[in-house]
């Protein structure tokens, strides 16, 4: 086999299949890796892609729009499914399998059984999305269980997700290291996120101020800022001032228990949720000091 030949992933849509090829992969010694996305892929799952085939000999990706992490009146039924283009983008990187499982697969009927997910679940996106880390948390320790992954891949953009991720793995005894790699951004700083496809131009130009209104925030902390409640209200201000309809948080948080940092210790992240034109977009930024 020559050395740019390109091998063909399997495609698994069952999860018993699943099962099976990844526990023959583990008594053969292959560490394996799980990258989990609900696809409509975009340069930041293939980083993490990228990153999976680096540190393992077997990479699987699942695309699954996992619909317990949705709300009732959330986007579940509008949420983009570009499966044919995400098998194009997945092919050349050298992937092992990628699963593509249904809703009954996955959560067959009867299903009832649910991760309780940390306690800083509660926070922020779990005020405003209160079932969401629960699909979450399930979801996820299902695919590692069906994988049998040894590392799996998650970005930065959702940082509260993978904190609830990290502190579930440690909670449950769950073998499986977990990796976050930065976020991938357009060139005007947009954060990617399959959820941009939802914004009108005339959106998709004043949503640049997310990152903006964090990259602010952070020229201020490097100055000496401490105040968290102040950094807040500004942050939340600017938000509103460049165009966005509403703001569910814009916080300045201790990056291990996400709480509230006021006044402000570094490290310290900042985590913004907004909302224009009908679309919930969110962002971070990790500031660890000057």
């Amino acid at each position: 086999m020559g050395a740019n030949t390109i091998l063909t992933p399997a495609i698994i849509n069952q999860a018993a299949g699943l099962a099976e090829l990844a526990e023959r992969w583990r008594r053969q010694g292959d560490e394996i890796a799980l990258v989990p996305t609900m696809g409509a892929l975009h340069e930041g799952h293939l980083s993490l892609v990228r990153a999976a085939r680096n540190a393992a000999g077997r990479v699987i990706v699942s695309i699954f729009v996992n619909p317990t992490q949705f709300g009732p009146h959330e986007d579940l039924a509008k949420y983009p499914r570009t499966l044919d283009h995400d098998l194009e983008l997945l092919r050349p990187l050298g992937v092992d399998a990628i699963f593509t499982p249904d809703e009954n697969e996955l959560y067959p009927p009867g299903f009832s059984t649910f991760v309780q997910p940390p306690d800083l679940s509660v926070l922020w996106e779990g005020a405003i999305r209160s079932t969401h880390f629960r699909g979450v948390t399930t979801i996820v320790l299902k695919l590692l269980l069906l994988s049998r992954a040894t590392i799996t891949f998650f970005g930065q953009k959702d940082f509260q997700q993978a904190a609830v991720v990290r502190r579930m793995l440690i909670d449950l005894n769950v073998g499986c290291a977990l990796r976050v790699l930065p976020t991938v951004r357009e060139p005007d700083g947009l954060a990617m996120s399959s959820r941009n496809r939802y914004l009108s131009a005339d959106d998709r130009r004043r949503a640049t101020a997310l990152y903006r209104v964090l990259t602010n925030a952070q020229q201020a902390l490097a100055s000496g800022e401490r105040d968290g409640h102040a950094l807040a209200a500004e942050m939340n201000q600017a938000l509103i001032d460049a165009g966005f309809d509403s703001v569910d948080y814009a916080v300045a948080c201790d990056p291990e228990t996400l709480q509230m940092a006021d006044p402000i210790r570094l490290p310290v992240v900042l985590l913004v949720a907004a909302r224009i034109g009908g679309t919930r977009l969110i962002d971070n930024l990790l500031f660890e000091g000057p």
